[in-house]
């Protein structure tokens, strides 16, 4: 039996992806009277709007439309979970660069052009823009999340060593390769909205909010993005939004793509952090107790900030075990654009912490960094729970990391560069090496996210359709979830047909991060499949009279007695049975659960 999972298969698109044939949101073609839509930015940071004149906006040539918060029929929102990012401002602006109104043109070259012909009577106000000004003001989104494990005050003073460190880590910019566009269809049926997003279904929700629609009026469909990295989780909806709202207002196929500088001030970044710590610890470099505070820059709404201060904080001890802790996670509000979903969603700031401990106590002991991690890493019983409550199970990190250093040669190779290091003289080039382990989870903290759908359809030819809730951004998720259809199912990955996502086939998904686009989906897609080989195998065995189990493999289906039949066949025959040949899957990942209000 030839096995599928767990075999390196092409990229399903890797051929169009290194002939530039394969279409993203900007290549599709559309109708020949599609507009274009532009959005005009703020050219101030907070100030209420006394005038916004737009006279020479419209009298542009190509213009077709212009719309403002006003002209919005529903909710003037692209906030995901708290309603307080407005696709346009209203009345004041929140941050420099935000939108202020859309321009609908024949050609996206008039609507840039006439997005820059405002002008603009504003009063400047009260601004902050930095980690420091926003805690010295306690300006907050959030309250304090706080964890806390014995008495860190006389755990740190009764040490033998302790010392204090204040470290800035900065944000990042996703620069994804394609950026941000949607493109809206309209019909008679509703609206056809084709996104670069990792989160159809929060698309469909936004669009249909604005546009007092139901959701089942909205369709999302998403083929493919060109890299997303979190910046297309919460930051598409703002487009679709507002090409949703001109397609509705003109009857017209409405294309927005951001330019890169657009692209730049608009969406959200990776949170900046500000980490305070102070540690404890003895003379054999076991950490005795860690007070630490993670203040971030959420920006001015909240989008995704909560979750994501809350992933750092799970990460803030790392690989590590804190006898005594308190641990203090800040969500600074500032005036500045929201910062959003990046890869690791708040872990790698959290690590941060846990690995500024370690540099701090093999500093002060003069010892490698390496020895201070394993002495104090995660281990049984009494040290193997997290700051949160969680305990770590299947920890097999101490043998891991011990293997790495011999395999590795990391003692010899560090003693070389410790060597020529001290050899170097004047010359400013040094060298180092570090082995640094990783704990991370995955997943999402909202419980209700981690749920999946999936949608297979058998054809009477023996082919295969599937469909899933997950979003291609060119991590391999759709061939990686083709191959545990083709695997259950017992037909090659050829067999099996990959199809955009869309919310019409597979309703109520979430969004394709938190490292679960592969586990939940795959499982989704293997329960719909195992549906269907149920009942194939239900009906052959009546079918042919035979008694015992089959087995789906190579493109046949094979008896227990030695008699093999082509899949393709047995389909066939199924059909003409009257037994269904579509199946949906869903899956909901167990054992996951957070309570922030007890910090467990």
């Amino acid at each position: 039996m030839t096995k599928i999972v767990h075999k390196p298969h092409p990229h399903d698109s890797g051929p169009q992806h290194v002939s530039g044939s394969a279409p993203y949101v900007d290549d599709l073609h559309t109708p020949n009277n599609a507009l274009h839509a532009c959005f005009g930015l703020a050219p101030v940071g907070r100030a209420e709007i006394q005038d916004l004149d737009l006279s020479a906006v419209w009298a542009a040539p190509g213009v077709v439309d212009v719309i403002t918060a006003a002209d919005i029929p529903g909710e003037n929102n692209a906030g995901p979970v708290v309603h307080d990012e407005p696709v346009l401002a209203d009345n004041e602006i929140l941050f420099p660069g935000q939108a202020l109104f859309c321009v609908f043109a024949e050609t996206r070259l008039a609507a840039r052009k006439a997005a820059r012909l405002f002008t603009l009577k504003s009063r400047e106000l009260p601004a902050l823009t930095t980690v420091d000004e926003a805690v010295a003001t306690n300006a907050f989104l959030h309250d304090p999340l706080v964890f806390k494990r014995g008495d860190v005050s006389q755990a740190i003073d009764q040490a033998a060593h302790s010392t204090a460190s204040r470290l800035y880590v900065g944000g990042q910019e996703h620069f994804y390769l394609e950026g941000q566009g949607s493109l809206v269809l309209p019909s008679a049926d509703g609206l056809h909205v084709i996104s670069s997003t990792q989160h159809p279904s929060e698309i469909q929700d936004l669009v249909a909010a604005a546009l007092n629609l139901s959701a089942a009026e909205v369709t999302v469909e998403v083929r493919r993005m060109g890299g997303a990295f979190g910046g297309k989780e919460t930051q598409a909806a703002p487009l679709s939004i507002a090409a949703a709202i001109g397609a509705k207002r003109t009857g017209r196929a409405v294309r927005f793509r951001l330019d890169r500088d657009d692209d730049f001030v608009l969406t959200g970044k990776r949170h900046d952090f500000r980490i305070d710590v102070r540690v404890g610890y003895d003379d054999d470099g076991m950490i005795r107790g860690v007070d630490g505070i993670l203040a971030s820059r959420c920006g001015y709404g909240h989008d995704l900030s909560r979750a994501i201060n809350d992933r750092a904080m799970f990460h803030a001890d790392n690989a590590y075990f804190y006898p005594a802790l308190e641990l203090t996670s800040l969500r600074a509000r500032t005036d500045t654009v929201s910062n959003t979903a990046f890869r690791g969603f708040g872990g790698p700031q959290g690590m941060m912490l846990a690995e500024r401990v370690v540099d701090l106590v093999a500093a002060g002991l003069g010892r490698d960094p390496l020895d201070v991690r394993l002495a104090n890493l995660y281990d049984e019983a009494e040290r193997s729970v997290t700051p949160f409550g969680m305990p770590v199970e299947d920890n097999i990190l101490p043998q891991l990391i011990s293997e790495l250093a011999e395999t590795s040669d990391y003692r010899a190779r560090r003693a070389a560069i410790v060597e020529a290091n001290a050899n170097a003289g004047a010359s400013p080039i040094r060298r180092g090496i570090a082995l640094t382990p990783v704990r991370f989870g995955i997943s999402f903290t909202t419980s209700f996210l981690n749920q999946a759908g999936a949608l297979i359809h058998i054809y009477k030819d023996g082919s295969v359709m599937l469909n899933h809730g997950g979003t291609e951004m060119g991590q391999g998720l759709f061939v990686k979830v083709a191959q545990v259809a083709a695997e259950v199912l017992g037909v090659g990955l050829e067999t099996v047909k990959i199809t955009a996502t869309r919310t019409d086939k597979v309703p109520n998904t979430s969004a394709t991060a938190a490292s679960s686009g592969s586990d939940l989906n795959g499982w989704a897609t293997k329960l719909a499949a195992l549906e269907l080989r149920q009942r194939l195998t239900d009906f052959w065995l009546e079918h042919k009279g035979i008694t015992g189990g089959l087995t789906f493999a190579d493109g046949e289906v094979r008896s227990a007695d030695g008699q093999s039949w082509p899949f393709a066949d047995v389909v066939k025959a199924a059909y003409l049975g009257r037994v269904s040949l579509s199946a949906t899957g869903y899956y909901r990942t167990p054992k996951i659960d957070w309570d922030a209000s007890t910090g467990q």
